[in-house]
């Protein structure tokens, strides 16, 4: 500590180095063992941590450790037989059954010389695919079965086919399958048969942007820039398709910052929008820039997408990338890159090489800070993942700490105590005789807590009993004592709690302050000064009746109502009563930017500020038609950092900017982080 304290420059370079992996420690620090220099990194600058480990295993394995190789297609094939069939996990974006056409085509077997069986699993398709195995078997043809993940009760049918056909069958007869990972160890239903047989390969997209525009754009070759009878806007915007293509693949590795749920997007949607491009130019006089958004956003790429924000996200993107200015030279599809002047295929590959920033945020038109959430995510994930892996028993030998029976016990004791009384729902409900919209929410949310907490008492008494050996120790207490052990919310009490990303004990000490806060407002259930939104199960409700209340006073109707959102300057203490309509909340959090008290409106973020909080926001009802819409974005809010499922509504907030750098900064609002 006092090295830290006695050379704070050198430690705050270390620090805030771009990559801490790389830079050699301070004085003492770099006679430090390798083991330990990687304790000291995860203290200070967890986001590294993935680099710092890849530079650990290299260090002490060796570099073939690390490096990812693509095996080729042919090597792996050779290894294949009537026995033995290829099992393909699909990755997104990712199409591996192009290298088995290839190398058919290589050998004599495609569609058209009807040796090529290619079937794409779904309804219906199973006797489709049951006669291609059979004739296939007999000729020695080749059978692709895609999406097999897709047919889950066929599959114990197809494990017979491949088990019968795998003996007495013609020499060139192969199979090729394909499924998509399970998401979860619990949902696995390839048979066991089909893998152990298999020979399993998986492609991994590529990583950043060059890598993944140069895919993309190897799609295609000099014959299809050539194919137009107008040349120049279509090679303009055949370029932006790939950018954006590459934009929206890379752009999952920023998790729900970068899209709020997962799409499987694929080379297939940029190979037929690029078609849809040739057909429309080729017919049209003008380019027509609204049709072909259109196309391209909702249709071709937005068939895939079942979120209302990101489709909004890919609208905004396709207005960013495919407009007017394209064909005109002076579009920058990123900050200091502008789309390429008239080329060739060669030469769009050059321009990539030369011009295009090097990989970072901005390149999606994100903050650099969107990178350090990321890693930050993905290096607890890698450790939660290795304390899973650890021998579950710590007791043994001499001097060894307490046994994992000794912690939960510890960990179940603490809990019981600080586990307050259930309300009493007979007694609060006594206090009001008019039950106003506010009370109906106070009544509901209490009504849940109760639910919640009851449950907490009953498996962990039971889990007493049985760690005391009064009950027989059944799955679910198993399951609730490795949760307590590690730290994680039990999935049978999150089934009847509120979204949350915390470990066990830091969701616990939020359990209380929701508790202590419900105390407070059910004591004469008048509306609270400041209301924290997050702490309650269900805050669309309490919103819902900021406009029932004024709905009812004036008698409008609630479906001609929204919410109108007016940040203030202040902080919470700064509150001695509540307002007259509407309500002050506090507990929002901004992720991908922060608000400007002083200007009052949304800004750019400060490096390393990953979810700044927002001053108290005075939200009141009006009529949807007296609703300010100029110069605002429509804020999502989240209940926490997962997004998608856990939307609760949208605040219009003031902007200086154009609404669509928000919109792909992926600018959200959050009630717990």
């Amino acid at each position: 500590d006092r090295d830290i304290e006695g050379s704070a420059k050198r430690w705050k370079k270390f620090v805030e180095s771009e990559t801490p992996e790389n830079e050699k420690f301070p004085q003492e620090w770099k006679n430090k063992s390798s083991i330990q220099k990687l304790c000291i990194m995860r203290a200070l600058r967890p986001d590294r941590m993935t680099y710092a480990c890849t530079l650990f295993v290299e260090e002490q394995l060796g570099k073939k450790y690390v490096e990812a190789r693509q095996t080729e297609f042919a090597k792996s094939f050779s290894e294949s037989g009537p026995a033995t069939p290829m099992f393909f996990t699909l990755s997104p974006g990712v199409d591996p059954l192009k290298d088995v056409e290839a190398h058919g085509k290589k050998l004599g077997f495609t569609l058209d010389s009807g040796k090529f069986h290619n079937v794409s699993l779904g309804q219906g398709q199973e006797i489709v695919a049951e006669n291609a195995l059979d004739l296939a078997s007999k000729e020695g043809h080749w059978v692709i079965l895609q999406n097999v993940h897709l047919v889950a009760k066929w599959l114990p049918t197809l494990e017979k086919k491949l088990e019968t056909y795998s003996e007495g069958s013609h020499d060139d007869y192969r199979v090729f399958v394909s499924a998509e990972p399970a998401p979860t160890p619990e949902s696995h239903i390839i048979p066991q048969g089909i893998l152990e047989n298999a020979i399993k390969i998986t492609n991994e997209p590529p990583t950043g942007m060059r890598p993944n525009i140069r895919k993309s754009m190897d799609n295609f070759n000099q014959d299809t820039l050539e194919m137009c009878s107008k040349e120049a806007e279509f090679k303009a915007i055949w370029f932006a398709l790939n950018y954006f293509h590459a934009v929206i693949l890379e752009r999952r590795k920023f998790g729900a910052q970068g899209w709020n749920r997962s799409y499987p997007f694929n080379d297939g949607d940029l190979v037929i929008s690029v078609n849809v491009l040739y057909n429309y130019l080729e017919n049209n006089n003008k380019v027509p820039w609204e049709d072909l958004r259109y196309l391209f956003g909702e249709i071709m790429y937005g068939g895939h997408i079942t979120d209302d924000w990101d489709r909004r996200l890919c609208r905004t993107y396709l207005e960013e990338y495919v407009n007017p200015e394209l064909t005109d030279g002076e579009l920058a599809l990123a900050p200091g890159f502008l789309a390429p002047p008239n080329s060739d295929f060669n030469g769009y590959h050059q321009y990539i090489m030369e011009n295009l920033p090097a990989e970072s945020p901005n390149l999606y038109g994100m903050h650099p800070n969107a990178e350090i959430n990321f890693l930050t995510q993905t290096s607890d994930s890698m450790f939660r993942t290795i304390l899973e892996m650890q021998p579950r028993d710590t007791g043994g030998g001499e001097g060894a700490g307490a046994t994992k029976e000794e912690l939960v016990k510890q960990i179940l004791d603490d809990i019981t105590d600080r586990l307050p009384e259930e309300f009493n729902m007979v007694e609060i409900m006594a206090k009001v005789e008019e039950r106003s919209p506010y009370v109906v929410v106070a009544f509901q949310e209490c009504d849940r807590m109760n639910v919640l907490t009851n449950e907490m008492k009953r498996t962990l008494k039971e889990l007493d009993l049985g760690l005391k050996g009064e009950l027989t120790i059944t799955t679910d207490m198993e399951e609730l004592s490795n949760s307590l052990f590690f730290d994680v919310i039990p999935e049978v009490w999150n089934r009847r709690a509120y979204p949350s990303t915390s470990g066990l004990s830091v969701w616990f000490a939020d359990l209380q302050q929701r508790i202590k806060e419900l105390e407070t407002w059910t004591t004469d259930l008048s509306m609270p000064n400041t209301m924290w939104l997050g702490g309650l199960f269900n805050p669309q409700s309490f919103l819902t009746a900021i406009m029932q209340s004024l709905a009812r006073k004036n008698e409008w109707p609630l479906d001609k109502m929204a919410l109108s959102c007016d940040v203030t300057k202040k902080n919470r203490e700064d509150f001695g009563s509540p307002p007259r309509e509407g309500a002050y909340i506090y507990g929002l959090f901004m992720e991908g930017a922060r608000w400007d008290i002083q200007t009052g409106v949304i800004s750019e973020s400060k490096l390393k500020e990953l979810t700044p909080s927002m001053p108290i926001v005075f939200v009141k009802a009006l009529p949807v038609d007296k609703l300010e819409s100029r110069n605002m974005y429509g804020c999502p809010v989240y209940k926490t950092k997962i997004r998608g499922p856990t939307f609760v509504w949208t605040f219009n907030l003031k902007t200086k900017e154009r609404a669509s750098k928000w919109i792909v900064a992926g600018v959200g609002l959050l009630l717990c982080v």
